[in-house]
C-alpha cells in the first residue's frame, strides 16, 4: 500500500484534509493549463492513488478563479506540429492514460469547477465521477478550434453518457461553451454553488463520502468503469458477486450493529 500525506508533487498543489485530497493546477496567471510535464505527473499521481490506503476521495479544485484552460499553446501545441506520428500517438496515448488512471484509481473523485474548464479541462472534469461548479463555470470541449476531432481523451464514449448524443454531438462539432445553467439541466453538473461556497461545499461532500464504507466506494467505483463493457446479465451479475464481497466487510457488520443500536454508524473502511 502507498501513503500519500507526504506527496510533493511539482506541477501542481496537493493537500490533504483528513482522507480527502486536494489538488490544484497552479499556474492561475494563465487560467492553470496543463504541460507535457504536469500531465504526466497527474497521471502517475492517480496510478499510485489506486494503492494509497490514507486517501479516501479525491477533488480536483479550482485555482485562482479557473479551474484548467487545456493544453498550453505554446508549451504543448505549439511543440507537437511537424511532430513524426510515433510522437505524436505517445503524447495522445499519455493523455488518455490520464484518464484511465482517473477511472482506475478506485477513490471517488469530485470535480470543483469555477470559471474556465476547456479542451483537456474539460475532460478531466468530465472525468470525474461528481462535478460541482459555479454559476460562471464555462466548460468547452473546445478540440475542434484548433483544427482537431471531438474524439480526444474519451470524449466520445464518455459525453454522451452523460448529457446525451446529440447534446455531446454538438459540444464537440462546434466546440462551443456549454453554460452552467446548461451543464446543470444536461445532468453534467451535479449542483451550482456561488464561487465563494463552492470550495466548502465539494469539501462537505467529499467529508460525507468519506465518512461512508470505503471499501464499498471503492468497489462501486470498479463497478461503474466495468459495466461499461456489459451487458445487462452481465451486469447483474457482476453487482451480485461484488455485493457479496462487501457483505464480508466488517463495516456491514458495523452498519447493522449500529442500526439495531439506534446509533450512527461508525465506518473504517474495512
Amino acid at each position: 500500500m502507498t501513503r500519500m500525506a507526504n506527496h510533493r508533487p511539482e506541477h501542481f498543489l496537493w493537500e490533504m484534509r483528513d482522507t480527502v485530497a486536494l489538488i490544484r493546477l497552479n499556474r492561475p496567471d494563465r487560467k492553470n493549463p496543463l504541460t507535457f510535464a504536469s500531465y504526466a505527473e497527474l497521471r502517475d499521481t492517480f496510478r499510485a492513488l489506486a494503492s494509497a490506503e490514507d486517501v479516501d476521495v479525491v477533488v480536483l479544485g479550482a485555482n485562482g478563479g479557473n479551474f484548467c484552460s487545456g493544453g498550453d499553446v505554446h508549451e504543448i501545441i505549439g511543440p507537437l506540429i511537424g511532430r513524426p506520428m510515433a510522437e505524436l500517438l505517445a503524447f495522445t496515448r499519455m493523455t488518455g492514460d490520464l484518464v484511465k488512471a482517473m477511472l482506475a484509481c478506485g477513490k471517488p473523485v469530485i470535480a470543483a469547477v469555477d470559471g474556465v474548464a476547456v479542451g483537456a479541462g474539460a475532460i478531466l472534469a468530465m472525468a470525474a465521477d461528481i462535478r460541482l461548479a459555479t454559476p460562471g463555470a464555462i466548460c468547452a470541449f473546445l478540440f475542434t478550434k484548433v483544427g482537431l476531432a471531438g474524439c480526444d481523451m474519451g470524449a466520445c464514449a464518455m459525453l454522451p453518457r452523460i448529457i446525451g448524443q446529440g447534446r455531446a454531438a454538438e459540444l464537440l462539432y462546434t466546440g462551443r461553451a456549454m453554460t452552467a445553467e446548461e451543464g446543470l439541466a444536461w445532468g453534467f453538473w451535479n449542483r451550482l454553488h456561488p464561487a465563494e461556497t463552492l470550495e466548502e461545499a465539494v469539501l462537505a461532500l467529499a467529508g460525507r463520502i468519506a465518512a461512508g464504507p470505503t471499501f464499498a466506494h471503492g468497489v462501486t467505483k470498479t463497478q461503474l468503469l466495468q459495466e461499461w463493457d456489459m451487458g445487462l446479465m452481465a451486469a447483474i451479475e457482476a453487482e451480485a458477486q461484488a455485493q457479496a464481497i462487501c457483505m464480508q466487510t466488517q463495516d456491514f457488520e458495523r452498519a447493522y450493529r449500529a442500526f439495531v443500536a439506534k446509533v450512527k454508524p461508525v465506518f473504517e473502511g474495512n
